[in-house]
């Protein structure tokens, strides 16, 4: 089994910069690749970035050119980087991992991280 925690969220003016970081634990060596959601107030849940073991990484449009996805080589620890960030970033910030072990498809969350954008 594979758990992972959050933290860094808080509250930040716009265009200020912020960077979570989750901890994974347990059996992380099955892990392929981690990422951040998002989920803001009365919105679906929606992929921010992925890091693959391969070293691949995805954003979604809105983020490019802001946000950086990074794992530690011991890959216990991912971050996203968040610089330049408006209103529109505030949401509740999820980590996580997909993988397989002993041949078994995993998928773990952990429980959210809260970011606000306000002046």
């Amino acid at each position: 089994q594979v758990q992972l925690v959050e933290s860094g969220g808080g509250l930040v003016q716009p265009g200020g910069s912020l960077r979570l970081s989750c901890a994974a634990s347990g059996r992380i060596w099955s892990i392929d690749a981690m990422a951040w959601y998002r989920q803001a107030p009365g919105k679906q849940r929606e992929l921010v970035a992925r890091l693959t073991n391969g070293g691949v990484t995805t954003y979604v449009n809105s983020v490019k050119g802001r946000f950086t996805i990074s794992r530690t080589s011991a890959k216990n620890l991912a971050f996203l980087e968040m610089s330049s960030l408006r209103p529109e970033d505030t949401a509740v910030y999820y980590c996580n991992a997909v993988g397989r072990d002993r041949e078994i498809y995993f998928e773990v969350w952990g429980q959210g991280t809260t970011v606000t954008v306000s002046a």
